[in-house]
């Protein structure tokens, strides 16, 4: 049910998948992306601890998404 392998777009080399939520009709509904590309040669690397600070400033939590709110 789209858990689909993915791959980055800039180096090809594959990238875990995330859950990300829109929300349609009232519901809360799963989606799931590729994640961040975590080769250090590729133009599209995310640092994990600048990943991690960013989604701190940001208000984000760094768990799954539950869906609970």
């Amino acid at each position: 049910m789209g858990r689909d392998e993915h791959d980055c777009p800039v180096c090809g080399q594959h990238v875990t998948t995330v859950v990300r939520r829109y929300k349609t009709l009232g519901a809360w509904v799963p989606k799931w992306v590729a994640g961040p590309c975590r080769n250090t040669e590729c133009e599209a690397y995310v640092d994990p601890e600048a990943d991690a600070e960013a989604a701190a400033r940001s208000g984000a939590k760094s768990g799954p998404a539950t869906g609970k709110h």
